[in-house]
């Protein structure tokens, strides 16, 4: 327990004077952690990022987490550069004469789309203004902390016992209605470009949809067979034990909020 307080602290001491500041060194953080985080779903499945479908992993992860002012919003640009990167993924197969088979340059590829979208609305996410990240992370943070307390509590049916089985429906439940502090303190307080009625449904999408998140990477853990997908922070786990639920809830909130 002193381990994993620890590690939050010092976790937090980085990540939030950088979230604050805002900016180029947003960006630099969501890389270094989109990295961080390929490498340990690649190492999953037993690939190296050190190899050649890793290279072509962290070239492609690149170039979704290009900052649209940098492009000038063309995703079609985007869009050209992965398509080359994923014939090339395709033609390493027939060249390691499938000890890379077509199954593992389709994991390598949906695992770039899976963290480099997560970790691009990162910053986009930022870009829009503080608060808008704040919100996003209290969702995520009040929800897990809620589903914790609630499942903790009244607990006694099981969620999804095949793929986690310490989550509860009550947890759940619980972790949406401790969400719904966050959507009321940032609607009075905030300009959240929808009013407090629409926030409060959103927020409760996005605890869900949070949560799923979750349940995605301990699927893909279990389908592997290990606890942590990294020990970067110990006692916590990995880069993508820590962010799973954001992936899942920050491109939503752009959905809803900036291109709706």
């Amino acid at each position: 327990m002193k381990t994993r307080t620890i590690s939050a602290i010092v976790a937090l001491a980085v990540f939030l004077p950088v979230v604050i500041y805002g900016g180029v060194p947003v960006i630099i953080l969501a890389y270094l952690l989109a990295l961080i985080a390929l490498k340990e779903i690649l190492n999953m499945n037993n690939l190296t990022i050190i190899s050649i479908p890793g290279f072509l992993s962290v070239a492609s992860l690149c170039i979704i987490l290009l900052p649209q002012e940098l492009i000038q919003h063309n995703i079609e640009f985007q869009l050209q550069l992965l398509i080359i990167m994923s014939f090339l993924m395709l033609s390493y197969t027939v060249m390691s004469k499938n000890r890379f088979n077509f199954m593992d340059a389709a994991f390598c590829t949906l695992s770039v789309v899976y963290i480099g979208i997560g970790f691009m609305y990162f910053y986009e996410t930022r870009e829009h203004g503080l608060h808008f990240i704040l919100f996003a992370l209290l969702v995520v943070w009040l929800t897990d902390t809620g589903a914790y307390i609630f499942g903790r509590l009244f607990g006694k049916h099981k969620l999804w016992p095949l793929i986690s089985p310490n989550k509860t429906i009550e947890g759940f439940i619980g972790g949406i209605i401790s969400s719904l502090i966050v959507a009321v303190i940032f609607g009075q307080s905030f300009d959240m470009h929808v009013s407090l009625w629409l926030l409060i449904p959103l927020t409760m999408l996005l605890s869900m949809f949070g949560q799923l998140g979750d349940l995605v990477e301990s699927g893909l853990k279990r389908h592997f067979g290990v606890k942590d997908s990294g020990n970067v922070m110990p006692g916590h786990g990995g880069i993508l034990d820590r962010f799973d639920s954001f992936i899942f809830v920050l491109p939503l909130l752009n959905l809803f909020l900036f291109q709706m």
